[in-house]
């Protein structure tokens, strides 16, 4: 994109590069043109008045910045929200890009992580993705509405990062040196497609959990919810999934899968559990399991199957039963009488689409057919452009997660190591990190809060459980010092403070290994032992 300014004082305000920033008013940037971009507001936020001014969290103190809000309309039924905080004091020379979630459709999903930018002296960027007024978990608004699609799943973070840079050029007269991008979910597609697609955009690209085939992660939605709610007596409780997780937890422990004393799996890809093994010999109890609930629970673990039975996607993991925000319970429970994220479907069949005619041989083709093209970038395309020009990307994934299935991640790794050239090779410009017990971008009985030490941090801060991970890529990008090794912590949950045990996690395809001489709740008696590729089903999915 190419700045066009308005007023000649923003064009005389350019500076050498490396020189201190010096800030225009905020108030002048409302006069800012650009393509296709329109200025909505740009207001001064004072020190301390954050929270009042954006309704944020009390305690949000944050220093004084720039707040520019703009849409960005550069096709027909086109229209991409994004939100820029210019820090006015101490700005680093740093542009940080954020992501959203589901459906997006607000620019608030964004905030947590330009709270942290902007802390950090970044000039810090979100958008909605262009799908407004869709919500994170209901996009029936975008029926109909072909390029907002496009825009959600392809386009609308790359228009958020060039309008942002260009924002942030004006303000401070100075282009920025250095570009960042954190996001986990959608916001970690939207990462991947930046590395595969506009690997110009940053140098360093920080993602979680991402949704990589769009269209088949909602697809295993679908299949779940209709596992447990097809018949009657499918679905399974509270204390049925509390019984099926201690049975996982406790089978993959005897195949030394988990170590002794810890309430989640440590490598779910290595361990097989069959939920019939809780199957009611007498009469039903919370003690076992009907037919119907070792069904449900079977479908769940395979994931998506054809009609002859040959896997069509991947499954959730042993040991991922448990509650939490999008766990089993969420997969299960109904949305306006639908499976959760099923306006993906409205968008192909219409309003009226009904998950119980859904049919996953004779739809999904058809879904692929109107949708691929535009919401699974992510699918395709390699990292060689983002390698050579020194990109750096970290991918973290818990691996208890049900919302985007850890095997993909794996997978996505894996495909990326063959197209160039082998593992060592990728790692010069990719590291994953897999998180035992860990559910969707947090949470869960695992330690998720990732600490590196080649960040050389002994505790990740209290308000951003991965923000040191995002420090060890800074530091990977600006030092060469690469991540072989992450601490993750698990924090007590009456005191957000204190550290109930830490756990090291190792660069994929290493794996963490326990000597058995000290303490498991320490990560001292840990190292990464040499590696492989995980040999499990879930990774062999063939998408």
């Amino acid at each position: 994109m190419i700045l066009s300014l308005a007023l000649p004082s923003l064009a005389a305000a350019q500076a050498r590069p490396g020189a201190p920033a010096n800030p225009i008013g905020c108030e002048v940037l409302s006069g800012l043109r650009l393509p296709d971009t329109t200025i909505t507001s740009a207001t001064m936020v004072p020190k301390g008045m954050a929270a009042a001014a954006l309704n944020l969290p009390a305690g949000a103190d944050l220093p004084a910045f720039c707040r520019v809000v703009a849409q960005v309309r550069s096709a027909p039924d086109s229209d991409v929200g994004v939100e820029i905080w210019l820090p006015v004091e101490g700005w680093t020379g740093v542009f940080h890009g954020n992501g959203n979630g589901g459906f997006a459709g607000t620019l608030q999903a964004g905030y947590g992580g330009m709270l942290n930018g902007l802390r950090r002296g970044f000039a810090t960027a979100t958008t909605d993705t262009g799908t407004a007024p869709a919500t994170m978990l209901d996009g029936d608004a975008l029926i109909g509405h072909p390029r907002k699609w496009k825009d959600w799943g392809r386009l609308s973070t790359h228009v958020m990062t060039v309008t942002g840079k260009a924002v942030a050029k004006a303000f401070y007269g100075r282009g920025a040196r250095r570009s960042y991008y954190t996001g986990c979910s959608t916001g970690g597609q939207q990462g991947l497609i930046e590395a595969l697609h506009y690997p110009a955009d940053y140098d360093g690209i920080l993602v979680g959990a991402p949704v990589i085939n769009r269209t088949w992660g909602h697809a295993a939605v679908a299949w779940d919810f209709a596992a447990a709610n097809r018949t009657p007596g499918s679905r399974l409780s509270d204390i049925k999934l509390g019984l099926l997780n201690r049975a996982a937890v406790s089978e993959c422990r005897r195949q030394g899968a988990a170590l002794a004393g810890d309430p989640f799996v440590t490598d779910p890809l290595a361990c097989d559990f069959d939920p019939a093994t809780l199957l009611c010999r007498g009469a039903s109890s919370d003690q076992c399991l009907s037919a119907a609930e070792v069904a449900t629970a079977r479908a769940f673990y395979a994931g998506p199957t054809t009609r002859d039975g040959k896997p069509a996607f991947f499954g959730w993991l042993p040991g991922s039963e448990g509650p939490g925000r999008f766990g089993w319970s969420f997969l299960q429970s109904p949305s306006n009488g639908q499976p959760q994220f099923a306006s993906l479907f409205k968008w192909v069949f219409g309003s009226s689409w009904d998950w119980r005619g859904f049919d996953l041989d004779r739809d999904m083709p058809i879904v692929d057919g109107a949708l691929a093209a535009d919401v699974n970038d992510a699918t395709r395309g390699n990292l060689e452009a983002f390698r050579a020009r020194g990109g750096k990307l970290i991918l973290y994934h818990g691996l208890a997660d049900t919302l985007v299935p850890p095997g993909q991640t794996v997978a996505f790794y894996d495909r990326q190591a063959r197209a160039l050239g082998g593992v060592s090779r990728l790692r010069e410009t990719a590291r994953l990190f897999l998180a035992p017990g860990v559910m969707h971008c947090g949470g869960g009985a695992g330690p998720d809060s990732f600490n590196s030490a080649a960040a050389g941090v002994p505790a990740p801060p209290e308000d951003s459980p991965n923000d040191d991970l995002f420090r060890a890529l800074m530091v990977w990008r600006e030092q060469g010092k690469a991540p072989e090794r992450v601490v993750a912590t698990k924090f007590e949950s009456a005191d957000p403070k204190r550290i109930a045990f830490q756990r090291p996690l190792c660069a994929y395809p290493r794996r963490t290994t326990y000597a058995g001489n000290g303490s498991p709740r320490a990560p001292g008696d840990f190292a990464c032992e040499a590696g492989r590729q995980v040999a499990g089903s879930s990774v062999k999915r063939k998408r």
